[in-house]
C-alpha cells in the first residue's frame, strides 16, 4: 500500500506555510506542487529517504503557475529524467516559456528579492510537458487521478482528485489553513490574490471539490485537512464578506481602496477565527500580514478591472 507524504517546503524560510506532496507506490513516485527552486533539495531528500530514485519519479503535477506552487518544477524535472509535468494548458505555456512570469515577478519584488524568494527559473522542454484537460483521468499504479478545472483563485488552476485515497489536492482553491495559528484546531480562510480572482467561480470551485466526495483536502498552504463540508461553509462565508466589501469600493477614493480592503480582509479573517474559537496573537497577525495584503490587492484589482469594462 502506497502513501502520501507532506513536504514542508519552508517557503520564504517559514515553516508550515507551503507544502508539496509525495505519492509513493512500490518505489515509484508522483510529486504534487514543487514550491520554488529552493525547495527541490528537500523534495529530493524525502524521495531518497522513501527509497524513490530520481529516475523513478514519474510525474510532477502543479495546480497552477503561481511561483510558490510551480517555480521549482523545472529543477525537479531536470533532476528526475523520466518525469513528465502534468499541467493546465495556461500553466504549461508559461512554464515552457517562463520569461513573462520572471519579468512580472521581478517587477513586483525586485531582482534581489526575486532571487531570494524563488531562485533561478529555467524553461521546461515542451516534450516533458503534458496538458491535462478538464475532467480527464490518469491511471497511475493503482491510483485514478482526475483533473478538475477550478477557476476563482486563478483561471489556470486545477485540482487533482485521487480516487484511491479519496483525497483531493486543492492548490489554492480550498483556502489557507496554517497549523501554527490554530492551537490544535482547524481554521481556514479564502485566498483572493491578484490577478484574476472571481467570486462566482471561487464558490463554484468549492462545490466542485465537495462534489468529489473527498474525505481529505491536501492544501498547499498547509497540509491535509478533513471535514470538507464545514470548512467549505467557512470559506463561503469568508468569500461573501469579501464580496460585500468589494460592493462598496466605488464609494472609496482610489488611493484609499487598498488600506480599506486590508482592514476588511483582516475583519474577515477575525470573524472566521472567532467562529472557530481561535485567538489570533500579535505574532499570528505578523505571519498573516502578507496574506492580508495580497488578498486585498486581489479584491481591489478584480473590482477595478471590472469597472474598466463598464
Amino acid at each position: 500500500m502506497g502513501k502520501v507524504i507532506t513536504v514542508d517546503t519552508d517557503y520564504a524560510n517559514m515553516p508550515q506555510v507551503a507544502s508539496a506532496y509525495l505519492l509513493e507506490e512500490e518505489g515509484y513516485g508522483v510529486v504534487v506542487e514543487t514550491n520554488t527552486t529552493h525547495a527541490i533539495p528537500k523534495i529530493l531528500k524525502l524521495m531518497d529517504s522513501e527509497g524513490i530514485k530520481p529516475e523513478n519519479l514519474e510525474y510532477v503535477i502543479v495546480t497552477h503557475v503561481h511561483l510558490d506552487h510551480a517555480g521549482g518544477a523545472w529543477a525537479l524535472l531536470e533532476a528526475c529524467p523520466n518525469a513528465t509535468l502534468l499541467a493546465h494548458p495556461k500553466t504549461a505555456k508559461h512554464l515552457i516559456d517562463p520569461s513573462l512570469l520572471i519579468k512580472s515577478a521581478t517587477s513586483v519584488y525586485g531582482k534581489e528579492n526575486f532571487d531570494s524568494l524563488y531562485g533561478e527559473i529555467k524553461p521546461i522542454p515542451k516534450g516533458k510537458v503534458r496538458v491535462m484537460e478538464d475532467g480527464e483521468w490518469l491511471s497511475w499504479r493503482g491510483h485514478s487521478l482526475q483533473f478538475i478545472y477550478t477557476k476563482g483563485h486563478a483561471n489556470h488552476h486545477f485540482c487533482i482528485y485521487d480516487k484511491k485515497t479519496n483525497g483531493i489536492y486543492t492548490g489554492d482553491s480550498f483556502g489557507i489553513s496554517y497549523p501554527h495559528l490554530e492551537n490544535g484546531k482547524r481554521f481556514i480562510f479564502p485566498t483572493t490574490t491578484p490577478t484574476d480572482f472571481d467570486f462566482v467561480e471561487a464558490v463554484h470551485s468549492l462545490d466542485l471539490i465537495l462534489n468529489t466526495g473527498s474525505e481529505l483536502a491536501y492544501l498547499t498552504h498547509f497540509g491535509p485537512i478533513g471535514d470538507l463540508k464545514k470548512n467549505a461553509e467557512d470559506l463561503k462565508l469568508g468569500l461573501t464578506l469579501c464580496l460585500e466589501a468589494v460592493q462598496i469600493l466605488d464609494t472609496i477614493p482610489k488611493e484609499e481602496r487598498l488600506p480599506f480592503m486590508e482592514s476588511k480582509v483582516k475583519e474577515m479573517i477575525q470573524i472566521l477565527a472567532n467562529k472557530n474559537s481561535i485567538i489570533l496573537t500579535e505574532s499570528d497577525w505578523k505571519l498573516l500580514h502578507l496574506d492580508v495584503n495580497l488578498n486585498a490587492q486581489g479584491l481591489v484589482y478584480a473590482f477595478e478591472k471590472k469597472q474598466s469594462k463598464v
